[in-house]
């Protein structure tokens, strides 16, 4: 339990400062952010959509526009960071091997990050046609998606690589 909390407080403070210091000159509101709107808007314009993401001009986050309808808002909480911290945190805790652990750090962030891209997108779509259910689309549904990844490659990390599971054998 204190490798995990000593892991999140650690890549959580990190993450803050590179929040603090991404002044949004660049890329707006902040790289990763700015980066998953792009594809999400990438995404969306393959399956047939005509896709604007604007600067909000009163808060850090960009505009989706979708056909001509503003639907949401992309901010920096849309971008799963802190959500594959939470991942990255338990797997250490729960080490395995120094090369098995960081193979599947590295494959779990990918997972998370694509699927997440993923879900914008396709909640995005859901907003467009299904504009009634969008509370429980936002706050339910989506949220369930990308927690649920989460928790099934934390059962499977534990079940076949992390030392719990190497003590049994």
């Amino acid at each position: 339990m204190l490798t995990f909390l000593a892991v999140y407080v650690l890549l959580s403070s990190l993450y803050g400062l590179f929040l603090k210091f991404s002044d949004g000159s660049k890329f707006y509101p902040d790289y990763i952010t700015h980066l998953v709107a792009l594809q999400c808007g990438d995404l969306l314009e393959v399956l047939g959509y005509q896709v604007e993401l604007i600067k909000h001009p009163d808060e850090p986050s960009l505009m989706l526009v979708l056909n001509g309808r503003y639907l949401a808002r992309i901010i920096e909480g849309c971008n799963a960071f802190s959500v594959i911290i939470l991942f990255i945190s338990f797997v250490i805790a729960f080490s395995g091997k120094l090369k098995t652990t960081f193979f599947y750090v590295l494959a779990g962030s990918v997972l998370i990050y694509c699927a997440n891209v993923l879900r914008i997108a396709v909640l995005s779509m859901g907003l467009y046609h299904f504009p009634k259910y969008e509370s429980v689309l936002h706050n339910v549904i989506f949220p369930g998606i990308i927690y649920g990844i989460v928790f099934i490659l934390w059962v499977f990390w534990v079940n076949r690589f992390s030392k719990l599971k190497q003590k049994d054998v």
